[in-house]
């Protein structure tokens, strides 16, 4: 809380409404679906319903709990407006509805509603977010693993003729069984001309006796994400998927490579896409190198050409690129990767050689 603190003093705000439920996690721990935090230079308060009066006063820390018969997020407002020398406080526009903010003005004395709500010019806790402690790093550690271990599970499962969705279903729950509080996305699992959608999402679709196999997924793990994707085949690929294999692994690993703190991300980017350019598959590769993670699956920064974002130690990022070719095939190769001081460690440890099955 001291780090926001800060950077209120630094902004000129006496309060900040917070309102995105992964900053509410991160800032006083609270994990339940509906609540506000309140924040000025002195005092905290976290506003939430009757349902959550046992799990507030357990998961709360660094701030007050009030539970309110109404909305949160006006409660919240209310409050701000009460304390000693109200005058500006914040909020994030980019979790802001106008319909919420007409709200939250109407809440007001007459004499604040012009002034008090101001929207930030930038997001104050994705900026915190974005860096994980040490903690934060051991949990996404065993997030990640526990992804491993689901990945060397299910190898042993599929066979040609399986649904996709009985494939995302298996790994769903194994996961359950390995103690995920849930899966991270909509488990993906695109087989054979299916593998060129980038989010192919487990269909009714049968797994081909020849072709490719993508599996991306992730798992929730003390509230923390993980994600990965490995690409296999099923029976023998022929030489241009096998060498288009290998160009994106090539690929991949590059970008691996690049990583460490001070770094651009856009550089990163490149060390992907330079490689798939020469082996005449740039034009395939249609998205972003990678992303970050953490309390949400998508989080800043974004790992894509020309972002000029330096890496910072203690982030964690995906590196993820692909080659999608219609109606043939696709391919990605995503690890998770912690950003150091000298470099990237892989959080994703599972093979990535060619697996044909």
């Amino acid at each position: 809380m001291g780090a926001l603190r800060r950077k209120l003093t630094r902004a000129g705000l006496s309060g900040l409404l917070v309102t995105h439920l992964p900053d509410l996690h991160y800032m006083c721990g609270f994990t339940g679906s509906s609540g506000a935090l309140a924040v000025t230079r002195r005092a905290a308060r976290l506003f939430t319903d009757g349902r959550y009066t046992a799990q507030a006063a357990a998961e709360v820390q660094a701030a007050q709990v009030e539970i309110v018969t109404r909305a949160p997020a006006i409660a919240a407002v209310e409050w701000l407006a009460a304390q000693p020398g109200a005058e500006f406080a914040g909020f994030d526009p980019a979790w802001t509805t106008v319909a919420d903010l007409q709200r939250w003005k109407a809440a007001l004395p007459s004499k604040l509603r012009r002034g008090l709500l101001n929207a930030l010019a930038a997001p104050m806790i994705e900026a915190l977010r974005v860096v994980k402690d040490e903690d934060e790093l051991r949990i996404m550690s065993e997030a990640a693993l526990m992804g491993c271990r689901l990945f060397e599970h299910i190898l042993g499962f599929l066979r040609p003729g399986l649904r996709e969705v009985e494939v995302a279903a298996e790994l769903e729950h194994e996961a359950r069984l390995l103690g995920a509080q849930g899966m991270s996305f909509d488990t993906i699992v695109a087989s054979g001309q299916r593998s060129a959608l980038p989010h192919g999402r487990a269909t009714e679709a049968r797994l081909p006796r020849r072709g490719f196999l993508t599996l991306d997924f992730g798992i929730i793990h003390d509230g923390y994400c993980s994600d990965m994707t490995r690409t296999v085949y099923l029976g023998s690929p022929r030489a241009d998927e096998r060498d288009a294999y290998l160009a994106v692994l090539e690929a991949q690993e590059a970008a691996v490579a690049a990583v460490s703190a001070g770094v651009s991300c856009g550089d990163v980017d490149e060390a992907a896409r330079s490689i798939l350019r020469h082996a005449g598959l740039g034009e395939a590769f249609s998205h972003s190198t990678g992303h970050g993670v953490g309390l949400e699956i998508h989080e800043a920064p974004r790992v894509g050409a020309r972002q000029t974002t330096r890496l910072q130690a203690g982030m964690v990022i995906t590196i993820e690129p692909g080659v999608y070719l219609e109606g043939r095939f696709g391919i990605r190769i995503e690890d998770m990767v912690a950003v150091t001081r000298n470099g990237g460690a892989v959080m994703t440890p599972a093979p990535k050689a060619l697996i044909e099955l």
